[in-house]
C-alpha cells in the first residue's frame, strides 16, 4: 500500500482507479465493509483501489469548538488501512481552502482529474464540497457510484460517534465489537509521582493527545505495545483518590516487563475489558490488596482467552 499526501500529479500511464472517500476515524467495521467493496470492485475491473481521506477531522476546521475526540491518530489510521488490500491512500490536508471548494471542483480536480476514477464508493452519510453539495445522488449523476448502506451490529448502526460514546462510558469491550479489534490509545510515557513503585506496582504514566478519546475512570485489562514488545497490562484511569491524586492520569502496570526505561517513549495501550470502577480505599494496604486482585484478573483473563 502506497501513501501519498496531497493531490497527485496524474501520470500518463495511470490506468484510473476505483476510489472511496471518507474521514474513516476508527476504521471500524462499517469502514472496513466500504473498503472491501472498493477493493472487490477494483479487482473486478483490474484497476487500483484508492482511498481518499483527511489529515484531520473536517470539523476541526469547520467548527473547532465541536471537534469530536479522536479514536486514532493519522498513523494508526494508515496502519489500519493496510489489511484492506488498498493499493493507494491519498491523505488530503483539510483546510479552509478545501472546505470552500465546490463539489464540482473537487470532483473535477481530484476524483476525475488527479485520480481518473472509473467508479466511486462512499458511505451512506458521506458528503463533500462546499455546503455539502456532493451527496451520493449528486455523485451518481456524474459517474458510477456505490453508496454503501449502514452496517448494523448488536442492533446498532456502527459509527465513529457510537464508538466514542462507548469508550467514554468505559464499555471498551463493546467498542471493540464495533471496531473489529481492540481499541488502542497512543501516547508518550511521562514522569509521574512514582507512587506505583512504592506500592510494588511500577506503572507507565501515559500522556495521550488532548484530542484523544479516554475511557471512563476505572481499571481495565489489556496490553501495552512498547519498543521492546507487547506485554499484558492492568490499566488505571482516574484521579487516584486513595493517595489524593490531582488530575486524571492514565497508568499501566505491565506484567512481566523487564524494567527498561520507557520515559519519553511512545507506547500503545490496547483496552480489552473493564475490571471495575475507580474506588477510594481506607488504607494503602487495602489498595495494594485490590491491585493484586486486579493484576491476577488480567493474567488469568489472558490465559482464558489465549
Amino acid at each position: 500500500m502506497i501513501v501519498e499526501f496531497g493531490i497527485l500529479d496524474r501520470h500518463s500511464d495511470w490506468p484510473g482507479c476505483v476510489v472511496c472517500l471518507g474521514t474513516f476515524d476508527g476504521v471500524h467495521l462499517g469502514h472496513q465493509h466500504l473498503l472491501r467493496e472498493t477493493v472487490d470492485r477494483a479487482r473486478a475491473l483490474r484497476l487500483p483501489a484508492v482511498a481518499v481521506t483527511f489529515d484531520r477531522h473536517p470539523v476541526a476546521i469547520l467548527q473547532p469548538d465541536r471537534e469530536p475526540l479522536h479514536l486514532m491518530t493519522l498513523d494508526q489510521k494508515l496502519r489500519a488501512f493496510e489489511p484492506s488490500g488498498l493499493d493507494l491512500v491519498v491523505v488530503l490536508g483539510f483546510s479552509h481552502e478545501l472546505a470552500r471548494m465546490s463539489a464540482q471542483a473537487f470532483w473535477e480536480k481530484l476524483i476525475v482529474g488527479s485520480l481518473g476514477a472509473h467508479q466511486a464508493v462512499i458511505g451512506h452519510d458521506f458528503v463533500f464540497g462546499h455546503e455539502r453539495q456532493g451527496t451520493g445522488e449528486w455523485l451518481a449523476e456524474r459517474m458510477p457510484t456505490v453508496v454503501v448502506p449502514p452496517l448494523i451490529v448488536d442492533g446498532q448502526r456502527v459509527s465513529s460517534r457510537l464508538i466514542r460514546q462507548a469508550i467514554a462510558e468505559g464499555e471498551v469491550a463493546q467498542a471493540a465489537r464495533w471496531l473489529g479489534r481492540d481499541w488502542v490509545m497512543r501516547g508518550a510515557v511521562v514522569t509521574g509521582k512514582q507512587l506505583g513503585r512504592t506500592l510494588g506496582y511500577p506503572t507507565a504514566n501515559v500522556q495521550p493527545s488532548e484530542k484523544s478519546c479516554v475511557p471512563a475512570h476505572g481499571i481495565y485489562g489489556g496490553w501495552c505495545d512498547t519498543p521492546s514488545g507487547r506485554y499484558l497490562a492492568a490499566i488505571s484511569i482516574g484521579t487516584r483518590p486513595t493517595v489524593a491524586g490531582e488530575g486524571r492520569t492514565v497508568e499501566a502496570f505491565l506484567l512481566d516487563y523487564p524494567g527498561t526505561n520507557l520515559y519519553g517513549k511512545v507506547v500503545e495501550l490496547g483496552f480489552q475489558y473493564r475490571i471495575r470502577s475507580e474506588e477510594r480505599f481506607d488504607s494503602l494496604e487495602a489498595l495494594i490488596e485490590q491491585m493484586e486482585k486486579d493484576v491476577a484478573l488480567v493474567r488469568n483473563g489472558a490465559q482464558k482467552t489465549s
